[in-house]
């Protein structure tokens, strides 16, 4: 039935050249929530409850980005994420394109039309902000960036700011959206880790790490030897996938 925006085509690895975490360490890298707090709250059981199971000294949790849009509670998911991750896990939470799209429009109403088509609509609700909708946008965009700035949080406004662009672990590197091929991980301009689509996912070769990464729906979680995609279009599927990374093993938990 989600043919048409998923794809159905699921990518399995193989001949894999080892890629390792630090020893020791278990990651479960998160793919796009867009304001599924039950889902997240889901897979965070899920988690746990497999973390238990391996018992590894360091665990991790890598949200990819996108917790907001589309879904229809992107205030809880932020009001989540501010708590502390589960008893013994450490947290890391990456800047999507849809947490870029809100900040800028606080800053340029111009945006706001593009926002609303891409969900922005769902979450203005969550924080009690009539959306306009996408056609009155450039009428109301003044009034409408005036009440998102007073109903959110001074807390969620200061956790989207600071979000990271990436994270690395052992021979993985996370991003939202992927890395521009030829070009060092150290350099990679913002925009492409939150954006990047096309020329990050036809690419077939090495970009330095294994890149774990969200953004681009498919049906199935992608396993390939140069990049892991996770993002299962949990807003729309139900499914919210994570990748657990545990020494060279390459699995995954879904709602």
């Amino acid at each position: 039935m989600l043919g048409w925006l998923f794809g159905n085509r699921q990518h399995t690895a193989h001949d894999l050249a080892p890629s390792f975490v630090p020893a020791g360490t278990i990651v479960y890298a998160i793919g796009d929530i867009h304001g599924r707090l039950d889902l997240l709250q889901q897979l965070e059981a899920k988690i746990e409850r497999d973390a238990a199971r391996v018992g590894a000294e360091r665990q991790i949790i890598v949200c990819l980005g996108d917790y907001i849009d589309r879904g229809d509670n992107s205030y809880g998911v932020i009001e989540h994420l501010l708590n502390d991750p589960p008893t013994g896990f450490e947290r890391f939470c990456l800047i999507g394109n849809h947490e870029s799209y809100l900040l800028r429009f606080l800053e340029d109403t111009s945006l706001g039309a593009g926002w609303l088509a891409n969900g922005g609509g769902e979450t203005l609700s969550s924080y009690g902000v009539a959306s306009p909708g996408k056609y009155n946008i450039e009428d109301r965009a003044a009034e409408v960036q005036d009440q998102l700035r007073d109903r959110l949080p001074e807390a969620h406004l200061a956790f989207l700011r600071a979000l990271s662009l990436s994270h690395r672990e052992g021979d993985y590197f996370f991003a939202h959206a992927g890395v521009k091929p030829g070009v060092s991980l150290e350099s990679q301009d913002p925009h492409d880790l939150m954006w990047i689509r096309e020329e990050f996912l036809a690419h077939k070769s090495d970009f330095g790490a294994v890149v774990v990464h969200g953004h681009s729906i498919k049906s199935e979680a992608e396993n390939l030897a140069n990049r892991i995609g996770v993002d299962t279009g949990a807003y729309a599927s139900g499914r919210l996938t994570c990748a657990v990374l545990w020494a060279s093993e390459r699995r995954f938990l879904t709602t």
